[in-house]
């Protein structure tokens, strides 16, 4: 009966990627299972609505929220939906997709669906940055001096990032930081250091390889400084799951971390760039929130 069906919320960010919205929009009713899902599609209007839409799902009782969009998108949805009974799905289209690749919940449109119709759930883990939740990665450094570009860049998509880290790469500096975990403190000098809590950034690049969503930690990559010359590898060993092997990157797991820099500044949060000041407290929460997500 239709009263017993799921009650879904899909939150479209028409602006997300680079590619239309108008296959989505004709996809939901083609492929969504009807006889197990009672539906209402949205769309966001600027920064900061998702959240609003997520949170207005939770307190109506929706049975899930389905993000559709990219990195930031995903961020805004799911961190209405934390410690919540809400589950939370992905359709993902925009230009890096780092949570959902993770999940194995592909680009193709009628496959992501498919995953939202098998409704398998699962729990994963979260982090916090300053307060500012995460479920990819986070980080200061050079990743996030280029998440502030691209954010400011009228460009989108893979390319546009592309030109940003070489235009950017030859004039960055890399910071003193101050590093402190349970176990161990330590200063630093860094090109970037990310706090991941899956596997990649997006677009299969892989700055930590071995990441669990599921095991109540971080794993933490410091990248030190390094000539030029050594980029190209550095590089090659990202897009190949074999940072690790790279003598300039550092690894810890921890759940709590802190890092002290010299001065306030921009650090990325699931790809998008926020203020915060010099200290850096970073903590993974366990089993936060509920997924759907193909077979894992």
């Amino acid at each position: 009966m239709k009263e017993d069906r799921l009650r879904l919320r899909f939150i479209i960010n028409p602006h997300s990627g680079v590619n239309s919205k108008n296959l989505i929009l004709d996809s939901i009713p083609m492929f969504i299972d009807g006889s197990k899902f009672q539906y209402e599609i949205c769309f966001t209007e600027y920064a900061g609505h998702a959240e609003e839409l997520a949170r207005q799902a939770v307190e109506s009782m929706a049975d899930a929220v389905v993000a559709v969009g990219g990195d930031g998108t995903v961020n805004e949805v799911a961190r209405a939906l934390i410690h919540t009974s809400t589950i939370f799905g992905i359709i993902p289209c925009g230009s890096g997709n780092g949570l959902a690749r993770h999940l194995h919940i592909p680009t193709d449109v009628k496959k992501a669906i498919e995953i939202i119709n098998a409704y398998q759930v699962k729990r994963i883990d979260y982090g916090k940055i300053n307060g500012h939740p995460f479920f990819c990665t986070c980080g200061v450094g050079f990743d996030a001096y280029i998440s502030s570009r691209f954010a400011q860049s009228q460009k989108r998509g893979s390319k546009a990032y592309v030109e940003n880290v070489l235009k950017s790469f030859h004039s960055y500096k890399p910071e003193a930081y101050e590093i402190e975990t349970e176990s161990d403190s330590f200063a630093c000098q860094a090109f970037l250091i990310t706090c991941a809590n899956a596997s990649q950034y997006g677009n299969n690049a892989y700055i930590a390889p071995h990441a669990s969503l599921c095991d109540g930690m971080m794993d933490v990559a410091i990248i030190e400084p390094f000539d030029i010359p050594e980029a190209i590898p550095l590089t090659i060993q990202l897009f190949t799951k074999h940072i690790d092997d790279n003598k300039h990157v550092r690894r810890l797991r921890c759940k709590k971390l802190h890092i002290h820099r010299t001065a306030p500044g921009c650090i990325h949060v699931d790809g998008d760039p926020v203020y915060a000041d010099e200290d850096l407290c970073i903590e993974i929460i366990p089993d936060g929130i509920r997924v759907l997500m193909d077979k894992y």
